[in-house]
């Protein structure tokens, strides 16, 4: 049978065969950039060199997770000391498994690394059309939300997160502390680098009500500018 026969068409012209292996591939590339990102993150974080700051402010979100991540490496190098005794007269195996070991708890020290390094950043120095909030998680997520779309924020401790359309839950430790609502949706990527509209944003922040402070303080002249706009029109005074 000819390869052309392997290949089954879609309804839109395209090759299942192709859009398979195109979508295998685009996987891959999603998660080898995803451990790039985690690996550059420890040096990152040597170095003290945060990401993507530039002329915003920073505000931190990886403290609640240190123990646990701690906790991650020291089971990681338990096992590894363990697969260790029991690979001993097997040193060709017990080089490969060890060798994926460390790998482990770089990934490991680069998700700690990763939090440090990439923190929330609130950019109100441009214009008021240009202000946005970078919300970010780690190295696999980074949502810019534009000040002017965001309706209302708050502090709210949410410690249970159902998923629902429309909504992005980004708990570390299993919490999230802010809640952001939007007038309008804004585009949202997987981590399979998929597209997703959300409305509603629920993020963690070590200190919730120093950001949320900052969020409103940004949004006030934004806010000013929009009553001006969507106001009733004056009568028009005699010409001067």
């Amino acid at each position: 049978m000819s390869a052309a026969a392997d290949t089954v068409t879609t309804a839109g012209g395209a090759s299942a065969g192709g859009t398979s292996a195109g979508g295998a591939l685009g996987t891959v590339r999603h998660l080898v950039a995803h451990e790039v990102r985690l690996l550059a993150s420890i040096g990152r974080w040597v170095a003290r060199r945060p990401h993507g700051i530039g002329r915003g402010r920073a505000f931190s979100y990886g403290r609640g997770q240190g123990a646990m991540m701690f906790g991650f490496g020291f089971v990681s190098v338990l096992e590894s000391v363990c697969m260790a005794v029991l690979l001993r007269n097997h040193p060709a195996v017990h080089r490969v498994v060890f060798a994926l070991d460390v790998y482990t708890l770089l990934l490991i020290v680069g998700m700690h690394a990763a939090s440090v390094t990439r923190p929330h950043v609130l950019d109100d120095t441009g214009d008021e059309d240009e202000a946005f909030l970078r919300i970010r998680r780690a190295a696999h997520v980074d949502v810019r939300v534009p000040l002017a779309a965001i309706s209302s924020v708050r502090r709210e401790l949410v410690t249970t997160h159902e998923k629902r359309n429309g909504r992005l839950d980004l708990a570390i430790g299993a919490q999230t502390t802010i809640t952001l609502e939007l007038s309008s949706p804004v585009r949202h990527f997987t981590f399979l680098g998929r597209p997703k509209d959300v409305t509603m944003i629920r993020f963690h922040a070590d200190e919730p009500e120093a950001l949320v402070r900052e969020i409103r303080a940004a949004r006030e002249p934004a806010q000013e500018l929009t009553r001006e706009r969507t106001a009733p029109s004056p009568n028009p005074g005699r010409p001067v």
